[in-house]
Order: structure tokens, then sequence, then C-alpha cells
């Protein structure tokens, strides 16, 4: 099951110009130099031919998940805003034991580079963490190394840019 991702226009179309450059051009670039390295003889010692190889399967790894990006996307306006955090929102998190540092990050796609926020995913663990809580709200979630982390949210808003 896929999940939604939020997206700016602008991420978007940057996003679906890179993807029709890789599907378009990009392929026939990565074929012409696998056929050049493959007529350069001996397949098990041609250096040449395996990174290339090797190319074209990050390449249609990258196609996929843009691909799997695109069509989920939900593009432009953020979502409706009710108050609490989600994607399209704008949050403000104390962690706890620090209450001098405020971190400010949008919940949105990691390939949107349309913002100088810091951006997390709805699936990142405090992205998930925030997702449907309100300014006042504390939530505790676990980090990428299974320790326990809690955060006050100080605030949520809609995304303008």
């Amino acid at each position: 099951m896929s999940q939604q991702t939020w997206l700016t226009q602008e991420a978007y179309d940057q996003l679906r110009g890179e993807l029709d450059h890789l599907t378009g051009t990009g392929r026939v670039e990565i074929a012409n130099k696998i056929e050049a390295a493959r007529e350069e003889g001996d397949l098990k010692e041609n250096g040449g031919y395996h990174a290339a190889k090797e190319e074209q399967g990050k390449m249609e790894s990258r196609i996929r998940q843009l691909t799997d990006l695109l069509r989920d996307a939900r593009v432009g306006e953020a979502p409706q805003f009710n108050g609490a955090a989600g994607p399209g929102t704008v949050v403000e998190v104390r962690f706890a034991g620090d209450d001098d540092d405020i971190e400010k990050f949008l919940i949105g796609s990691r390939e949107d580079h349309s913002t100088s926020l810091d951006v997390y995913s709805a699936q990142s663990p405090l992205g998930g963490a925030v997702t449907g809580h309100k300014a006042g709200d504390t939530v505790t979630y676990n980090l990428p190394n299974g320790r326990p982390a809690t955060v006050r949210i100080v605030a949520v808003e809609p995304y303008s840019h």
C-alpha cells in the first residue's frame, strides 16, 4: 500500500522533468554506453560494461521511485488545515530536556527542494509521530536506533511559500 505525499507544484514539476529525462534521453544514453562497452570484447573483465550496467540499475530504481511518488502525490495547495500536524504543515517542536532549542520543519516529501525548511515525510519517525497532533501535545516516538524521543509540539501552521 502506498502513502500519498503532498508536493508543491514547483517540486512536482521538477520531479516530473527528472522522470521525463530519465525515461527518455537517460535510457537512450545508458543503452548506448552499454552497447559501446559490449563492443570492447570480453564482458567478464570489462569494467566499463559493468559500470554502465550498475548505472542502468540505479537509474531504473530512480525511475520506479519517481513513478510511484508522482502517481500518488497530492499537488498544489496544502490539505485543509484543521490545526493538526500533517502533510503540508509547518511544525515547531521542542525536544524533552532541551528547552532552548526549537526545531521547525515541513511535513512533506523529502524530494521537495522548493523550501529552505527541513522536510520530514509523514512516514518518517518524527513526521509520523506528530501527524494528527496539535500545538501543546507531547508525543513520544522511537528513533531509528530504537531509543525513545519525546517532543512537545509548540506550533502547527499551514505551509505557505
